[in-house]
């Protein structure tokens, strides 16, 4: 049977991705209704005029609900699917409420910022036979499952040093982050850094030990103060190190939505390896007659085919692609799987151990990674080292 959805939050991330995504699930017939929660009429009436999605889906709507999301979780029968896309500090209590609602739960990455609070949202999810997912889009991409089976089957030896980048325009200083990726609350590196690493362990299999993250605190324009610029250093179980740089500063005349890349250096006895990922050049240059009127949009552009994007396939409006709509596809299909199976725990257990999808059970190092960045990032970068055990619950690791 196909799931309703509740969205709550209505921002950047519900309009380049989610709500195109659960528009094209319910075209499939995997979705039901959608209803999307926001504090601000504005912000629901900006995502239903939105030209691009309108020329996509012409003829799909959602529920605008300005009520607490609460209360949208608990008028949605039980067993539908909350999707939670709110600020990093605002995730725990929208997903425990969800989860007393009894409803499936899949949220943006981060998922928590400390591992007590993922701990909490796997055991309340767990007792009630619910699935609870984070959205870490990257481990759908291409580069990323072809990365993932060369490494475990031993074709680049064992990671060694590796260094990571992403930096988001400058323009999203002017958005709502400016709001509230403050310095209280989160920073480039919680918000953004996470991905990778996540990325490295789901490539990898190794594990995070420690963590130090040093941050540039700097004014948004309307005079908040966010830690914009982060340099973190991760070491794993096997001694080796990633650096990963993050930022609010991709200049908005640069061409493509941000810059980013990783790389790997590996080695295996007296041989070298190496796994380098240029997502910032993906093989498109572009040159438009004029500047289109998206935030950060240039004339001379390198646009990415790869996360997200509408190609005309026929028949009414435009399809979204890219591995930003697969990963909400299969997070979907997850709590429709658990939904049609018998034996429900089993079938959680079963998503765990496969790890393609990151859940609270299987992917606890990245709330203990946050967590620890958070403390050193606070107190000028020193280092913070991981629980020792890191992890415990992650059956299907594979360290090298």
């Amino acid at each position: 049977m196909p799931m309703q959805v509740t969205i709550a939050g209505g921002g950047m991330i519900v309009h380049d991705q989610i709500l195109p995504s659960l528009y094209q699930l319910q075209r499939l017939g995997l979705i039901a209704g959608i209803t999307v929660c926001a504090r601000h009429e504005s912000t629901l009436r900006s995502l239903e005029e939105s030209e691009t999605i309108r020329q996509a889906f012409p003829s799909r709507h959602f529920r605008a609900f300005v009520d607490p999301y609460e209360k949208a979780f608990a008028e949605m029968p039980p067993r539908n699917i909350a999707f939670i896309a709110l600020p990093d500090q605002l995730h725990f209590e929208a997903i425990m409420k969800a989860l007393e609602a009894g409803q499936h739960v899949i949220a943006v990455k981060p998922l928590v910022l400390t591992a007590a609070h993922a701990a909490a949202i796997e055991s309340e999810a767990r007792g009630r036979g619910l699935f609870a997912g984070i959205e870490y889009h990257k481990r759908f991409d291409d580069r990323s499952l072809m990365a993932r089976r060369k490494y475990r089957s031993g074709q680049f030896g064992e990671f060694r040093l590796g260094t990571a980048t992403l930096m988001e325009k400058w323009y999203y200083r002017r958005s709502n982050f400016q709001n509230w990726c403050t310095t209280e609350n989160s920073d480039a590196f919680t918000y953004i850094g996470c991905h990778y690493v996540d990325l490295v362990h789901f490539i990898t299999g190794l594990l995070p030990t420690s963590v130090s993250v040093y941050g540039i605190r700097d004014k948004f324009p309307n005079g908040n103060e966010g830690f914009l610029w982060t340099d973190a250093r991760v070491i794993w179980n096997n001694g080796a190190c990633l650096n990963v740089q993050n930022s609010l500063s991709f200049p908005d005349d640069g061409p493509g939505t941000n810059t980013q890349g990783l790389t790997l250096y590996c080695s295996a006895g007296d041989r070298g390896a190496m796994l380098r990922h240029s997502d910032q050049y993906r093989g498109l240059e572009y040159v438009y007659t004029a500047r289109p009127n998206s935030p950060g949009a240039t004339i001379y552009a390198e646009p990415s085919p790869d996360y997200f994007q509408y190609i005309d396939l026929g028949g009414e409006g435009l399809t979204p692609v890219g591995y930003g709509y697969r990963s909400i596809e299969h997070l979907v299909r997850a709590c429709l799987r658990v939904e049609a199976s018998s034996d429900k725990l089993q079938a959680l257990r079963q998503i765990d151990e496969e790890g393609l999808l990151a859940t609270p059970a299987n992917s606890r190092y990245n709330e203990q990674v946050i967590e620890a960045a958070r403390k050193s990032i606070l107190s000028g970068g020193t280092s913070h080292k991981l629980p020792a055990t890191n992890n415990e619950n992650h059956a299907n690791q594979t360290t090298r």
